[in-house]
């Protein structure tokens, strides 16, 4: 496993939550549940898709989060402050200016603020990469394996008592 954060100091922390390099994150203030999200400590900022990017007069931006990469129609329309304008470089090289905001990210056990840019990610197999501000000293990766804090889905059916 590899400790995302600040060197280790001599002071105590709270226990960090074990995840894989991929898992399923919940964008609570924004009703948002089981959005598949990249881990990727090699970038410093989140990302997260989304279509119709459209930048209102008062200091906030409005967007539709893309849920899932076949089913288009799956979206949440948000309206959000802008938080900051930055350059942000791609996994091309190419920099862009990005729009950022902040939310809530529950993973797992634990429910933090952290700050998305928001990007047209349509060729991207995730809708949400998790960089390592938004990881950083609550979490240790496993690059071997996915989904680690992330709870089953409901199936709906009742098991039979025996």
């Amino acid at each position: 496993p590899v400790t995302v954060g600040r060197a280790s100091r001599p002071m105590k922390r709270a226990p960090q939550t074990l995840i894989g390099w991929n898992e399923l994150v919940d964008l609570p203030a924004w009703n948002v549940k089981r959005l598949r999200a990249k881990v990727d400590t090699g970038a410093r900022s989140s990302a997260l898709h989304v279509a119709d990017l459209r930048v209102l007069l008062d200091g906030r931006v409005a967007f539709e989060i893309v849920l899932d990469r076949k089913k288009l129609h799956r979206r949440r329309h948000v309206i959000a402050p802008v938080t900051r304008v930055g350059r942000v470089r791609s996994s091309t090289g190419k920099y862009t200016r990005r729009y950022f905001v902040t939310t809530t990210l529950r993973l797992g056990p634990v429910e933090k603020t952290i700050e998305l840019s928001l990007v047209d990610r349509e060729e991207m197999l995730f809708r949400m990469l998790l960089g390592r501000t938004a990881l950083s000293g609550d979490f240790v990766i496993d690059p071997a394996r996915r989904r680690l804090a992330t709870t089953p889905k409901p199936t709906g059916k009742k098991r039979a008592l025996q």
